[in-house]
């Protein structure tokens, strides 16, 4: 079995509603993400002949992912009144709004799911939150 690893990182803030405890208010990470794809062959083909799959490829389809993501707050729909949505946009915030509480446990879930759709054979996505603690999703 072959297996190749890439990362990628992205800065975003976000709380989690409901809880309680210091990440119920707003703050932000260096969210890093590890994208772990494995097979059993090599490619074939001329251009990614030896290879599992194109390290260059695989890279910008995930920057593509988290720059979406990136310098903007994360939030889960539904969590904040419309005047508070209002009041962030009107004063150019940058807000993404998920339909998901932004844990690192879903954002793994979030980017095994897309990368898995574009046809990546997606072993494990790591979600680290900070340098010392991350959630992983694999199926």
């Amino acid at each position: 079995m072959y297996q190749l690893t890439i990362e990628q990182s992205f800065d975003a803030a976000h709380f989690l509603a409901e809880y309680r405890g210091k990440c119920g208010n707003i703050h932000g990470h260096r969210w890093r993400v590890l994208l772990e794809i494995e097979t059993e062959a090599l490619q074939e083909n001329d251009q990614e002949r030896g290879m599992c799959v194109d390290f260059s490829v695989l890279k910008e389809e995930l920057k593509k992912i988290v720059d979406r993501l990136d310098h903007n707050f994360l939030i889960e729909r539904g969590t904040l009144k419309d005047k508070t949505l209002e009041a962030l946009e009107e004063e150019g915030f940058c807000l993404v709004e998920l339909p998901f509480r932004p844990t690192a446990e879903n954002f793994a879930k979030y980017f095994y799911d897309l990368l898995a759709e574009m046809g990546h054979p997606v072993s494990m996505v790591k979600v680290y939150e900070t340098p010392n603690n991350c959630a992983a999703y694999r199926v």
